[in-house]
């Protein structure tokens, strides 16, 4: 198959790019700087001109504090982008992957979230997203794939562990939040799975994440003892310790019930993702 990847330099773009090309599907994957995604003049005429038999759409306004501040900003590439996205897929008889989030909903409950329940966002990131999703399924695709994921770290780029790891090899403390609570979800299982979702033939929304339910202070203990880092002293904080702009759903875990049913199998442990990140840390530093 022919796939147009967007936001391709980003964590999710760069392991779908990677993994599509290892499976022998002809990829064109595209930047910022190749696609501008607040043109949907530039969106149609891409999409037209590559014919691709999938849009794998991994772009958006992801700084959520920026968010706050940059409305029109998050509101274009999180909003308006993925319907444009569309209706050019429309147009092409291309079908449509698009990546969600699970700020779509308010994290007040204590069960997993289901990919049927209300959305009620509490920022502008989470807003934005939502209504993308809106755009998306108004268009009427006949091939609409919606993934909505969390807490993503890859191999490259900025992220938790990345940040966790810096201060503690730099023999700072650690403070980390411990009342929120997702899935940790490694890009480059976020993007088998994906794939084999689209090649298995699945449409409309489904929740895709890490196997492991966690506090990102539980996340932060896991990464430092599979570094050999367990006696970097780390205290456990709530979310009013780190006062930011956006508010953080509080208990914003995916139900995995639907996907892991379609695929037949369970998503992987956190420990699994983790060792994989630090081997490839490991590699690239030595």
């Amino acid at each position: 198959m022919r796939f147009l990847i967007t936001g391709a330099r980003g964590q999710v773009g760069r392991a779908l790019t990677q993994e599509a090309r290892s499976r022998g599907h002809e990829v064109s994957a595209l930047g910022r700087e190749e696609l501008d995604l607040e043109k949907p003049e530039a969106i149609r005429q891409a999409v037209s001109e590559l014919s691709p038999d999938w849009v794998l759409n991994c772009a958006a306004a992801t700084k959520v504090d920026h968010c706050e501040e940059a409305r029109d900003w998050a509101m274009t590439l999180n909003a308006k982008a993925p319907g444009w996205l569309a209706e050019a897929c429309a147009e092409a008889g291309a079908g449509l992957l698009h990546w969600s989030t699970d700020f779509v909903f308010d994290g007040r409950g204590e069960e997993p979230w289901r990919e049927d329940a209300p959305k009620n966002p509490l920022s502008c990131y989470g807003e934005t997203k939502a209504l993308g999703e809106e755009a998306v399924l108004g268009v009427g695709l006949p091939r609409t794939l919606i993934l909505r994921t969390q807490w993503v770290y890859g191999p490259k780029g900025r992220n938790f562990p990345a940040a966790i790891l810096a201060r503690a090899r730099s023999g700072q403390g650690l403070k980390v939040v411990d009342d929120q609570t997702g899935r940790p979800s490694y890009s480059l299982d976020l993007a088998v799975g994906a794939l084999d979702l689209l090649e298995g033939g699945a449409t409309g929304i489904y929740h895709l994440a890490g196997g492991t339910v966690a506090t990102w202070y539980q996340f932060a203990g896991t990464l430092l003892q599979l570094a050999g880092l367990q006696d970097v002293p780390m205290e456990a904080v709530g979310t009013e310790a780190f006062p930011l702009p956006a508010e953080r759903p509080k208990y914003s875990v995916l139900a995995l019930d639907k996907v892991e049913a379609f695929l037949g199998r369970s998503m992987p442990p956190v420990e699994r993702g983790l060792k994989d990140w630090l081997e490839r840390e490991s590699s690239e530093k030595g």
